[in-house]
């Protein structure tokens, strides 16, 4: 985007999601039907939380997170949880890597444990690759960004949000950004809570945003909002 983004363009790019342990089946109908309302692009939830019922005619996706939060699930594990989620209607799956291994150096098999889950579920289904980027150094988040590139992902994503080192800053977007130069999109995702927040990440590359709050980011009526939502 050229010009400042406005509030409906970037509801366009919002994963609007719940993940929080104690979400009820009628909390995620209500995000839902807050997805709608506010036009975002998907609601991302977790796979206990399949199928979904979207309104006939929304045009909401459905996000599920594979291997979360922690990524310390064997590769096997990651696959064949992203295989039930697509065959109960995701549409894009969000999966953790093993963020030891990259402490570790061992990008290889990151990138296999990418493989795996995009082998699983293969186009048109979307793979975001979520790489706790403020774990990582700088020379860390490029080289899982470009495991996944080679692993055949669609996206990587900075943050689960769950983790106590912080979520998306405008450096790791823009050195993941710069690292696909075009060949994956970029997904911030962790702390992202206001409009100026959305914007400076996509002024620095990010092409989805991670929110919980959508309605408050958005500057909608937070009244018709009808269950807590969070990460």
């Amino acid at each position: 985007m050229t010009t400042e983004p406005t509030p409906a363009q970037i509801a366009r790019l919002i994963d609007h999601t719940l993940l929080k342990p104690e979400a009820t089946a009628a909390d995620v109908e209500a995000l839902v039907r807050e997805a709608v309302d506010l036009g975002t692009y998907s609601v991302c939830v977790s796979p206990s939380m399949l199928p979904l019922t979207i309104p006939e005619g929304a045009d909401v996706k459905v996000a599920v997170v594979c291997g979360f939060p922690s990524g310390k699930h064997t590769s096997a594990v990651k696959a064949g949880e992203a295989r039930e989620s697509v065959s109960l209607g995701a549409d894009e799956i969000d999966m953790v890597i093993d963020i030891g291994a990259a402490k570790a150096g061992s990008f290889d098999a990151v990138e296999a444990d990418i493989r795996a889950v995009r082998e699983a579920v293969p186009a048109p289904t979307v793979l975001k690759v979520i790489i706790e980027s403020a774990v990582l150094d700088d020379d860390e988040i490029v080289a899982v960004t470009k495991a996944a590139v080679a692993a055949g992902a669609d996206f990587v994503k900075t943050s689960t949000g769950f983790h106590p080192a912080g979520g998306a800053t405008e450096h790791a977007v823009r050195l993941m950004s710069e690292t696909v130069a075009g060949r994956l999109g970029v997904k911030a995702s962790g702390g992202v809570r206001t409009l100026d927040d959305a914007r400076r990440m996509i002024a620095a590359g990010a092409t989805r945003l991670g929110v919980s709050g959508s309605r408050a980011l958005l500057g909608a009526d937070a009244s018709a909002a009808s269950a807590p939502v969070g990460y």
